[in-house]
């Protein structure tokens, strides 16, 4: 297949990233996932299509938008500003849908997510080969779940591997193992996301059970080198029997690391943006306890690191 006859849906490229694997990276970040984590981050990666997304503070209440809607998804008062159906607004086909965003004249509608072809997307990568070849750094393809593109991120990591540069595929590991098998050929590192090492508490924080998951991670592991990722959430994950649990897990597959990233609500704004309901509230954990966490984990895996 040519990297003109098949497009994916992708949220951002992120260049010059450096919490996405070893060295100064470039990730592709692709919509949709088959988790509804509580605390994501990245609403804006759930869905597999476009989708309108609103900064209110932008806009100046010119009606623009208003004028252009065909399901009158938008309205405008004095009293309560721009009011955005968005359960409407979706029911539109995308030829139509985003036709306020082109109205609006401040940028205060937007589309989140863009179809693009392999060769769009290696167009930015390739801007930076002698940036990877100088850095030890290289491409990550991460979500979302990127697997749910599977023939996409196929040749966009075959690519990669044609001009020498570095790859890891960030994956929730919610995906059959044919999938996954069938893309880690062009896969220097897999960045598997550790949620919980209970099935129950794992389907009460992203509602799905972990068995595929746990299945996969000692698969990819048995290949690849693996670096699992765990968010550490307080009152979901965030306890020392828990990191016992996970250490042991990542001596038992031969994790080559574990990188432990404290949860935060830097996203929570991108909900309402996105006409979304807001995410569970949690507490960020303290340092100490993040502390606590390291120690733990080297007792099982000495590379252990914390992250963003």
């Amino acid at each position: 297949m040519s990297p003109d006859d098949i497009t994916g849906c992708v949220f951002n490229i992120q260049r010059y990233s450096l919490h996405d694997g070893p060295g100064g990276r470039t990730t592709v970040f692709m919509k949709g996932c088959p988790l509804r984590c509580q605390w994501c981050a990245n609403p804006e990666s759930l869905t597999r299509h476009p989708e309108l997304m609103v900064n209110d503070q932008k806009c100046i209440g010119c009606g623009e938008c208003v004028k252009v809607c065909p399901l009158g998804a938008i309205a405008i008062s004095a009293e309560t500003g721009r009011q955005i159906d968005h359960a409407r607004c979706r029911q539109l086909p995308p030829a139509s849908r985003f036709e306020c965003t082109h109205a609006c004249p401040t940028g205060s509608l937007s589309i989140c997510g863009e179809v693009m072809t392999v060769a769009q997307v290696t167009s930015v990568i390739d801007r930076d080969r002698i940036f990877y070849r100088n850095a030890g750094g290289g491409v990550t393809i991460s979500g979302g779940e990127p697997a749910l593109q599977p023939d996409f991120v196929a040749l966009l990591l075959r690519h990669c591997k044609e001009y020498g540069i570095h790859t890891a595929l960030d994956t929730t590991g919610y995906v059959p193992w044919d999938v996954l098998e069938g893309l880690l050929p062009g896969v220097d590192l897999v960045l598997l996301d550790i949620k919980h090492m209970d099935s129950d508490e794992h389907r009460r924080g992203t509602r799905v059970g972990n068995d595929l998951i746990l299945a996969n991670a000692e698969r990819i592991a048995g290949r690849v080198e693996t670096w699992l990722r765990v968010p550490v959430i307080p009152d979901f994950n965030a306890s020392e029997a828990f990191f016992h649990w996970l250490g042991a897990f990542a001596r038992k597959i031969g994790a080559a690391k574990i990188s432990l990233l404290p949860y935060h609500e830097w996203g929570r704004h991108k909900y309402a943006q996105l006409g979304m309901a807001p995410p569970h509230a949690y507490r960020a954990p303290r340092p100490e306890e993040m502390e606590r966490f390291q120690t733990i984990c080297r007792e099982y895996r000495p590379e252990v690191d914390c992250g963003r």
